[in-house]
């Protein structure tokens, strides 16, 4: 097989097949129809003269040979994409790119203030889109270019470049007033204290669930929801209890009507970062962003 045979866009097939272990996957990660993405693999399947792939539950696993061919292609594919990148600058004054970040609904409210304040001042005509998805698809989100950035507590993303942006802890947001702050006036309790309240929780926090469930508090559980922010207003309404971060929980008790208890909760220390792929490590603009990001957030 000769170099002159194969076509850029064949290897960036076989990365996305690859990654996704999946051939509709890709498709729709590289913005082809599957009838389009099984004939490239086809072609690519007599140059190469190997199936590459072949048919598992749930998609596709790569042959010994596609396993050799991962990396050097993944390298190849990154050294393009940088000297690309490099060749155009990034103005912030004049851009009006469009920028993808995941964050969930609590990211939003802890972050997107200040970072719209920011670009409105450096860069006006910048837009952001957040996409909130599965954790188990952000690295390839981030590696597709689906996303360009991940804010949060992701310890199951792996193969990403960070930079930690602040320590946090997990701590009980209760309303003022609650009968459980008036025993404990200090602000501190003990877990065994915890058995006296009632909870709300966020099922897409899997977190703040797993600390509940470490601590034998399950059927202590009496609301599950969807989203973080709506939490608050329940707390204040109610005698119900949330564990939550206490970077957002203060900003909430600043405004009056809420207390933080601050029991030695287990996995309660974390570190928000932001995440990046190693493919747009060098994209100017994805570099200008992440330099602002860590500028203004980072403690």
């Amino acid at each position: 097989m000769h170099i002159n045979d194969i076509d850029l866009n064949l290897l960036r097939l076989f990365d996305a097949v690859y990654r996704t272990r999946n051939v509709s996957r890709a498709a729709e990660l590289l913005d082809l129809t599957q009838p389009a993405a099984s004939q490239g693999l086809t072609r690519l399947r007599a140059l190469i003269h190997d199936p590459l792939f072949m048919r598992a539950s749930g998609g596709v696993q790569p042959t010994p040979k596609a396993n050799r061919l991962a990396d050097p292609i993944r390298l190849a594919l990154v050294t393009i994409e940088q000297a690309l990148s490099e060749s155009v600058g990034f103005e912030p004054l004049q851009s009006r790119r469009s920028f993808r970040i995941h964050m969930s609904d609590i990211g939003e409210g802890r972050f997107l203030p200040e970072l719209m304040k920011m670009l409105r001042q450096r860069a006006p005509n910048v837009r952001l889109e957040t996409m909130p998805l599965p954790r188990a698809e952000i690295t390839d989100a981030l590696d597709s270019g689906r996303i360009d950035l991940a804010f949060g507590f992701l310890p199951m993303v792996k193969d990403t470049q960070r930079a930690q942006l602040l320590k946090d802890r997990y701590i009980v947001l209760l309303r003022k007033g609650h009968p459980f702050t008036r025993k404990r006036r200090s602000g501190k309790a003990q877990l065994e204290d915890l058995g006296l309240l009632e909870f709300v929780a966020v099922r897409t926090h899997a977190d703040t669930l797993r600390i509940l469930q470490l601590l034998n508090l399950e059927d202590r559980l009496r609301l599950t929801t969807e989203h973080f922010m709506v939490l608050p207003s329940i707390v204040r309404a109610t005698d119900l209890a949330v564990v939550m971060p206490r970077n957002i929980a203060q900003g909430f008790a600043d405004e009056g009507g809420y207390a933080i208890v601050e029991p030695p909760l287990p996995l309660r220390d974390f570190a928000v970062s932001l995440h990046w792929s190693k493919r747009f490590e060098s994209d100017p603009g994805n570099r200008w962003l992440r330099q602002a990001i860590v500028e203004i957030f980072k403690s």
